[in-house]
């Protein structure tokens, strides 16, 4: 049985460690090949926790090559929309084409909606927003000339509700919204599906930090993710404090795959109930 996504190329930004790794893995895993893209550098207004390194994306290639597939890995920030797109075209040009999208690349920085600075609330849009209109953007072309394809953006369940404290987060989250809803309608004529994901807390880095602790005990001038433990578990309707990677990959691994062909302009949550909590 062939796997899910047979002969599929997938190009997935944000894609040195955490939710894109994952999302690699799991499409490699069921036959696709890969164009990862990751920033690999500090952004200045992300101060809680480290962002991925050059060695975090050298680790996506070896895992997606232990898989027996093909990846195309660069070095691209979302926020240039002419590097991004470069770095797709070598992907497309050595892979053969393009068949799936997912926009994960994204970031996280904390604050009460009024005190964020300009800094904080640009380059949260920056990335969180319009680079998932550039990865679209810099796509769509090439899915075009595949005759159809699949874009999963990812989201929030701060894309459905408001958070506090990352006003600028979910601002972006829910912009992302609109943008699938919009071009799900614009590109279903060329066979093009759109949606989103909603994860509710993910255990990787953007949660795992001072920052994150921080918003669940925020009168503690040391968090520690066992003082945060009680704000987690309160987010989600089922009894855990987070879902794990794979999680949201079986989710996006699903929009990607022909079993979805007919899914477009949909927000789906993987979010442990958070949404109707």
């Amino acid at each position: 049985m062939n796997g899910r996504v047979e002969g599929k190329v997938a190009f997935i930004t944000g894609a040195a460690r955490g939710q894109g790794r994952s999302h690699a893995v799991r499409l490699a895993q069921e036959g696709a090949d890969i164009i990862a893209v990751d920033v690999c550098a500090p952004i200045s207004s992300v101060d809680k926790y480290p962002l991925a390194t050059r060695e975090d994306l050298d680790e996506t290639v070896a895992a997606v090559e232990k898989l027996d597939r093909r990846i195309v890995a660069r070095v691209a920030d979302v926020r240039d929309a002419d590097g991004l797109g470069a770095a797709l075209d070598e992907g497309v040009g050595e892979l053969g084409g393009l068949d799936i999208v997912v926009a994960n690349a994204g970031i996280a920085s904390y604050g009460m909606s009024w005190e964020l600075t300009e800094q904080m609330w640009q380059e949260m849009l920056d990335v969180n927003l319009t680079g998932v209109w550039h990865t679209a953007k810099a796509a769509v072309p090439h899915l075009i000339a595949r005759g159809g394809g699949s874009m999963v953006f990812t989201s929030s369940i701060g894309g459905l509700k408001g958070i506090m404290q990352v006003g600028h987060y979910v601002a972006a989250k829910h912009g992302i919204v609109g943008l699938m809803r919009t071009m799900a309608n614009e590109l279903a004529g060329h066979r093009i599906r759109v949606n989103t994901v909603h994860p509710t807390n993910v255990d990787t880095h953007m949660i795992q930090n001072p920052g994150t602790w921080g918003m669940f005990a925020p009168d503690d001038p040391e968090p520690t993710v066992e003082k945060a433990m009680p704000g987690f578990m309160s987010l989600n309707a089922l009894p855990v404090p987070w879902v794990e990677s794979s999680d949201i990959s079986n989710a996006v691994l699903f929009l990607s795959s022909d079993e979805a062909r007919y899914i477009t302009g949909v927000a789906l949550p993987v979010d442990a109930g958070a949404a109707v909590r």
